[in-house]
């Protein structure tokens, strides 16, 4: 069961005049918790899908199967490859779960209670932190992540399912591929619904972004008979970013 978040702030029409920096991150080999299916393929079918609309990938592709230190580490040097001005994007694909209202991704190490969840976890707000600090002018953050709690009944106590609603920082969109509070499809064919859908949205020319996630949402509807059903949350936004070219390049109308 998947879902997916993503964040974006400000951002610019045209790729060649802009520096894309993308993380795409898939854990599926969980130590104690067991194995899921598809992030590993989630995360490599974003990082080619990335690459091919202009974005340099953090270690030249998807980071698979990464620790608590490992995962850290991944977020802070893709904070550090930021500039003002840049477009940054991040791409999770694992388990993921809320605490108290905040959001958790977890590293392949993870285990769970009551009192380390700071310690053993990877907290949303750090990666959202890291794109803050370095002035973007464009970030988004996509996680594959909402799922059952895996830890429920073994030393976390129950949370509501799925991950928690969380309110776009300035300039920014969060996007789940399905509901805060509900759990989405994980999919059984070699990848979610949603980051197959998100992933041909991404190379049409000429589809501004907040249209592009639209576009996601109603594919995913459809591919699932209405079971999963993709939320976005969005603070505005100035001018218009296309992942593949702009409306001028493709003949769409601005």
């Amino acid at each position: 069961m998947a879902a997916t978040f993503v964040a974006v702030a400000l951002l610019v029409p045209d790729a060649v005049a802009e520096h894309r920096v993308a993380l795409a991150i898939g854990n599926a080999d969980y130590k104690s918790i067991g194995t899921l299916a598809n992030p590993g393929n989630n995360a490599r079918l974003l990082a080619g899908t990335l690459r091919s609309v202009a974005f340099t990938l953090v270690g030249e592709g998807a980071q698979l199967n990464l620790d608590k230190r490992g995962f850290e580490r991944a977020v802070e040097v893709f904070g550090g490859e930021l500039s003002p001005g840049d477009v940054a994007l991040f791409f999770y694909a694992g388990h993921g779960l809320q605490v108290r209202g905040s959001n958790y991704l977890l590293p392949v190490d993870a285990v769970a209670s009551d009192s380390n969840i700071a310690a053993r976890l990877i907290s949303a707000e750090f990666v959202l932190g890291q794109m803050e600090k370095a002035h973007t002018r464009l970030n988004i953050v996509i996680l594959d992540a909402c799922r059952n709690n895996p830890f429920d009944g073994a030393g976390l106590r129950t949370q509501p399912a799925g991950l928690a609603a969380m309110v776009a920082p300035e300039a920014t969109l969060v996007s789940f591929a399905t509901q805060p509070g509900n759990v989405a499809l994980d999919g059984d064919d070699g990848g979610s619904p949603f980051s197959k859908a998100l992933a041909g949205e991404m190379r049409r020319p000429g589809v501004e972004v907040l249209h592009t996630f639209n576009e996601v949402g109603k594919a995913v509807v459809r591919q699932t008979n209405d079971r999963k059903q993709p939320w976005v949350s969005t603070s505005p936004i100035a001018g218009a970013f296309y992942f593949a070219g702009n409306a001028q390049a493709s003949g769409v109308r601005k």
